[in-house]
């Protein structure tokens, strides 16, 4: 599983539409690596490794190996650019990662316990109102995804970001705008 979190790059020195469609061209992925307090370095990535990469939901909130020209960096995906017509991605932006500062990441959640859920039992529906959430951590507690139990939850009822159990050390990006911005994350509503 570690080979997922490993890409192999090349550096791109022409920039440009055109340097990114001859890529493309070829087969490959035009891509930028930027932060970390260094300029931004213009890549290349083999479109058909980056494919199996991104099948890997933990690849979009993990942090990644990015290999160019030999020299290894830490960065997290923070964009993936997709051909919405074609099987194809178009363009990669990675962040780099100091270990020692805070990123934001958005994390997917998991629902677990839904089928047997006081109120699905009693003929309701999940809802699910969020599909990921905004964190801010250091990267070496940046977890895969953040589990919503769902089995407390009754016809009725709402499940708020303020309801999530969270990982030591990780906070919600939204609630520390205020308590006005505690947003539901999934509901159970009574079958019409």
């Amino acid at each position: 599983m570690s080979k997922v979190f490993e890409f192999i790059a090349e550096s791109r020195v022409e920039i440009g539409k055109c340097s990114a469609r001859r890529a493309r061209h070829k087969g490959n992925v035009p891509a930028v690596i930027y932060g970390g307090h260094k300029e931004p370095q213009m890549l290349v990535l083999n479109h058909n490794e980056v494919i199996k990469h991104l099948e890997h939901e933990a690849v979009y909130s993990h942090v990644l190996d990015i290999t160019v020209d030999g020299k290894t960096e830490q960065a997290i995906l923070k964009a993936v650019q997709r051909n919405p017509a074609k099987f194809q991605v178009m363009h990669l932006d990675f962040q780099r990662v100091n270990m020692s500062e805070v990123v934001k990441v958005h994390v997917p959640l998991h629902f677990v316990n839904e089928q047997t859920s006081v109120g699905v039992k009693k003929g309701g529906a999940v809802s699910h109102l969020m599909a990921d959430v905004e964190v801010v951590c250091l990267p070496s507690v940046l977890p895969e995804y953040i589990e919503v139990d769902l089995q407390n939850l009754d016809v009725g009822g709402i499940l708020h970001l303020s309801d999530l159990v969270l990982p030591s050390g990780v906070e919600l990006v939204e609630l520390s705008h205020g308590a006005s911005h505690d947003q539901p994350v999934a509901s159970v509503v009574a079958a019409k």
